[in-house]
């Protein structure tokens, strides 16, 4: 795999989400926490504090998540509509090249976004006057981007092969499977179907834990209801494995997909 032609794909990638006026969402989340701000208070009297900071952890998250969904379904279903695919095709390119530079390309501008987000949500804190465990938040938003990464991956991987219409539903289906998979298993194991247990933990295998990359819930209580250190790098080394495999699946079926 040649690293330089990965870059170019992912700059072309990260001028693109640009120019399409993608860090509009920024401000969004802009308004969306100083709403938060002057709405909580009535809500909650005495628990506003800690309820700003779940809301600005969780704005975080489904801002990127939508720039995931939306965006990465459509990364090469656009090269295909636009017939630009041919041109890439024709080049020495390889389509593991294509791939990881789509993907690349998208991660870098999530990074930003949740950089930029992330320092308006601690100066939103701090102007407040509202006590946050700097560490902790800062490594679930890590553990955030990691699997906004990994949406990302599942998103390309649907977008080769479907439209993007229903490349976004099955993505957002993961999503929302993928948090849940846990309770799933719990719930079958009070099942006497063997049937549906034998489902259910197929399902957990193939599916990812993304309960695993989740530490918004704990983060704003401090680094002592975190996972152990162990346990973390475990996590992100899950977390990153499932992203190399998700895009080598999507790698092989773009390079048997005729144009």
């Amino acid at each position: 795999m040649n690293v330089g032609r990965v870059l170019v794909i992912a700059s072309n990638v990260f001028r693109e989400v640009i120019r399409d006026r993608i860090l509009y969402l920024l401000g969004f989340f802009g308004i969306l926490l100083l709403l938060a701000n002057l709405l909580l208070p009535d809500v909650a009297a005495s628990t506003e504090d800690k309820m700003l900071l779940d809301v600005g952890l969780g704005a975080i998250g489904v801002t990127g998540l939508v720039v995931a969904v939306f965006v990465g379904t459509g990364l090469v279903n656009k090269e295909i509509e636009k017939r630009t695919v041919y041109v890439l095709t024709a080049k020495p390119l390889t389509p593991a090249e294509f791939i990881v530079g789509k993907h690349v390309g998208l991660s870098v501008v999530l990074a930003v976004m949740v950089t930029v987000m992330t320092a308006i949500y601690i100066t939103t804190l701090s102007l407040n006057q509202i006590a946050f465990p700097l560490d902790s938040i800062l490594l679930a938003v890590l553990f955030l981007f990691l699997e906004l990464c990994l949406i990302t991956a599942i998103a390309i991987l649907f977008g080769v092969f479907t439209s993007s219409l229903l490349a976004v539903f099955l993505t957002v289906a993961v999503y929302l499977m993928g948090h849940l998979s846990r309770d799933l298993v719990l719930l079958t194991e009070l099942s006497e179907s063997p049937n549906i247990q034998r489902i259910t933990e197929s399902m957990y295998l193939v599916l990812p834990d993304l309960s695993r990359l989740d530490l918004k819930n704990v983060a704003v209580y401090g680094m002592d209801l975190l996972p152990r250190p162990l346990e973390l790098w475990s996590n992100a080394g899950y977390g990153l494995l499932y992203i190399v495999l998700t895009l080598a699946i999507a790698t092989v079926i773009f390079s048997r997909r005729e144009f």
